[in-house]
């Protein structure tokens, strides 16, 4: 998927569109989600153009995931109700992204909230040893030539 830069991050990023914003550097933006899954619902935006995680240098990756280590811990001591975290990136359309831009969820858990992943029929089940194995070894290749 190409780059929509009238995305509404890409709004945000640049000023036209207004945010509650808790942490800005040169490489991200950290703001209140204003749908938010729970109270103190918060994304971190990193400001290169991608819309999935593999279009960014990982050195921006790693960026945005320690940033967003640093905020849970935020969440957890000033949150509103927070028992645990989810950090959450949905990568491309099928995965559930709705924004066309990059951007990591750290959603604040709480026993009892009602959120959670839904697995169908065909999840979640058992695999072949051998089909495990021929997996892992298509992997490792594919890792070795990036």
């Amino acid at each position: 998927m190409a780059y929509d830069p009238n995305n509404l991050f890409a709004k945000i990023l640049r000023g036209e569109i207004p945010c509650h914003k808790l942490y800005e550097d040169d490489r991200c933006l950290a703001i209140l989600d204003i749908f938010p899954i729970n109270p103190g619902h918060l994304l971190v935006i990193p400001k290169a153009l991608a819309v999935t995680v593999p279009e960014l240098d990982p050195a921006l990756a790693a960026h945005m995931f320690t940033v967003g280590a640093k905020l849970s811990q935020v969440v957890r001591k000033a949150g509103p109700k927070c028992q645990g975290v989810n950090f959450w990136i949905s990568d491309g359309a099928p995965a559930g992204q709705e924004i066309p831009h990059v951007h990591l969820h750290i959603v604040p858990r709480f026993e009892g909230d009602g959120f959670g992943f839904r697995t169908g029929p065909n999840n979640r089940k058992p695999q072949d040893p051998a089909v495990l194995k021929a997996l892992a070894e298509t992997y490792r290749a594919a890792l070795e030539s990036l």
